[in-house]
């Protein structure tokens, strides 16, 4: 009988290799390993990938004891870190193509990918196809003889559209396509990639595996067929972590599943009240109806998390930035996933920056929004006082008409 998910992330990586009697692996900081005798320093190089110390770029026993956790947790054979979910996007993504070949990037990716691709993978040769994030088995047709990934993110950024992964992987498979996966949102818990054709799941575990706001952390798990050339490529290319970061980064995991428990609970509660509000047109949660791909989300996913947005009934600047300024428990940063609330719009022009293929149009303005894990009262009366606060702009305007 498999451990239970509570269980695995309280247990996982905490092998009495790695935690030397103690409760947590301790934080081993090195860049120099030493060998007393030839044949120890032959015995390193020659198992230098398999979790042996060898130089510090290839890992302490802290970093080991982190990525095998992950690997616990998510699945796959072996897991790179790096030194925020970006770096892990663009050197898995870099890892298996070369000049010449083709990539798949879902329309709704994060904009950092999107600038990725645009930016990097244009200038070396490598050629991207934005794709709607509903398309499903439509993908078979953009799928061309060079195309080497097939990029998913689900729920989508912002627009927290949840695409049907299973089928577009297997898709992709008929074709050799490697499938990633940007599965931060779902921490590598309420989604598990492995077991719906995922061959790369990616997170930025800055976000909940971390879980406090104070570390930039990157995880790429692979699967056994593409792992050696995942950890080969992105150790060439440098990429390392701090111990430090890969200990908080453990210390995450423990209190991950009762933190996106509240999370979960909290934001539904707020989701609900947000789609009684008159100000609001609708809600993109992926646990509520009115999100494209709830359907998927219902199938494919063990729960949510308080990342979620909604989209006003008009869009009108100076309202959208008193309802912003004035809060007192949500905070305005670009990240999520901490224990804190936080609080971002989008106009809708600013999509048009942000997509190519699946601008969805809103006349209204997004409201992205983090519910962290105050008080969901607090937060409530929080967001009751913004609407106050734009509803008194959109009349002052409306009496000037």
């Amino acid at each position: 009988m498999s451990e239970g998910k509570k269980t695995k992330l309280v247990t996982a990586g905490r092998d009495k290799k790695w935690t030397h009697g103690v409760v947590n692996p301790p934080v081993q900081r090195a860049s120099t390993v030493v060998f007393n005798t030839v044949a120890e320093k032959h015995h390193a190089t020659v198992n230098r990938a398999n979790q042996t110390l060898f130089y510090g770029r290839r890992g302490t026993e802290t970093h080991f004891a982190f990525q095998q956790a992950m690997v616990d947790v998510e699945g796959g054979a072996g897991c790179a870190l790096y030194p925020c979910g970006t770096a892990a996007i663009s050197n898995a993504i870099i890892s298996f193509v070369e000049q010449g070949d083709h990539i798949l990037m879902v329309d709704t990716c994060y904009e950092p990918t999107r600038d990725f691709c645009d930016k990097i993978l244009k200038k070396l040769g490598v050629e991207t196809t934005y794709f709607d994030p509903m398309i499903g088995a439509g993908i078979a047709d953009l799928i061309q003889d060079n195309t080497k990934i097939l990029f998913c993110e689900s729920p989508g950024s912002i627009t927290m559209e949840v695409m049907d992964i299973p089928t577009m992987a297997e898709i992709a498979h008929q074709k050799e396509v490697i499938v990633m996966l940007d599965n931060t949102w779902a921490a590598g818990v309420q989604f598990n990639p492995f077991e719906h054709g995922v061959d790369i799941s990616i997170q930025a575990a800055t976000k909940y595996i971390v879980g406090h706001s104070d570390v930039m952390l990157g995880t790429a798990v692979a699967s056994e067929q593409y792992w050696d050339q995942l950890r080969e490529q992105s150790y060439l290319m440098g990429q390392c972590v701090s111990p430090d970061d890969a200990y908080l980064g453990l210390r995450g995991l423990r209190t991950l599943d009762v933190r996106l428990r509240q999370h979960e609970q909290n934001s539904l509660t707020v989701a609900k009240w947000l789609e009684s509000r008159p100000e609001v047109d609708h809600v993109r949660h992926p646990g509520l109806p009115s999100c494209p791909g709830h359907e998927f989300f219902n199938r494919d996913f063990n729960g949510g998390n308080g990342l979620f947005s909604f989209v006003l009934k008009t869009s009108y600047p100076r309202a959208t930035t008193a309802l912003l300024d004035g809060m007192k428990h949500f905070s305005m940063g670009y990240s999520w996933g901490g224990f804190e609330s936080l609080i971002l719009a989008n106009e809708p022009k600013s999509f048009n920056s942000l997509r190519t293929v699946a601008n969805p149009n809103f006349e209204g303005t997004l409201v992205r929004v983090h519910i962290g894990l105050e008080d969901v009262e607090d937060l409530i009366a929080d967001l009751e006082a913004g609407f106050e606060r734009y509803n008194a702009l959109i009349l002052e305007k409306a009496v000037q008409s």
